[in-house]
């Protein structure tokens, strides 16, 4: 049975009971085994956490001025509907992909966070705004003349794993998964249950039952 009646719904719901571990386990069940992004992508601060559809973004090196400095970077930001995730990768990551105005610009337009395999700068004032921001940490090198956006909303690859526009992107202290968007429904739905059958057998375990005994009743460890 479907516990949520709306998108905003569903992203509180998994906000509020889920974490990463529980539904990337439930992924590995449906035979999923590489949807986890590579472990260097992480929260800036530690109680952050993202929800939401994904937004990709590609980019490229270059090398020197450009005639059009960023490429396509504002119009991939301008663009962001509430609810979306602004998801980047491409190049060679010598420089920050992530910054104070672009975390102003994607807040503003309802995006709910960004995940980013690069690095990100301004941190004090991508803190102070109070929005979620992954990346593979702090870095003040500008990309004005080192990377472009060339495309937005397309595929993408981040390590073993593809996103397309619209899959759900879930991320914690933990980690970034990415849930394929035809699955969301039965994924969260097994998630929700495995994450309760933990709490319970948590509460088995601290009256005394054992952990054998315990997988052995509930299958849960």
């Amino acid at each position: 049975m479907i516990e949520w009646k709306n998108e905003r719904d569903l992203f509180e719901l998994m906000k509020r009971e889920l974490y990463t571990p529980v539904v990337g386990d439930i992924l590995d069940r449906k035979g999923l085994y590489h949807r986890f992004l590579p472990q260097p992508i992480q929260p800036i601060q530690e109680n952050m956490v993202v929800v939401g559809r994904a937004m990709p973004a590609l980019m490229v090196d270059v090398y020197g001025e450009q005639e059009k400095p960023f490429g396509l970077l504002t119009e991939a930001l301008d663009q962001l509907q509430p609810g979306e995730i602004y998801v980047a990768s491409g190049g060679t990551m010598r420089c920050a992909y992530w910054g104070e105005i672009l975390t102003a610009t994607a807040k503003k337009r309802g995006a709910t966070g960004a995940v980013i395999n690069g690095f990100h700068r301004d941190t004090p004032m991508v803190l102070e705004q109070g929005w979620p921001v992954f990346s593979i940490g702090r870095y003040a090198q500008d990309s004005s003349v080192r990377t472009q956006v060339i495309n937005y909303r397309c595929p993408i690859e981040i390590g073993n794993v593809w996103i397309y526009p619209g899959d759900i992107v879930f991320g914690d202290l933990d980690g970034v998964l990415v849930i394929p968007k035809e699955l969301e429904e039965e994924v969260i739905t097994l998630a929700l249950e495995k994450v309760r059958g933990e709490k319970l057998v948590r509460k088995e375990i601290e009256n005394g039952m054992s952990s054998t005994e315990a997988f052995k009743k509930y299958g849960i460890l």
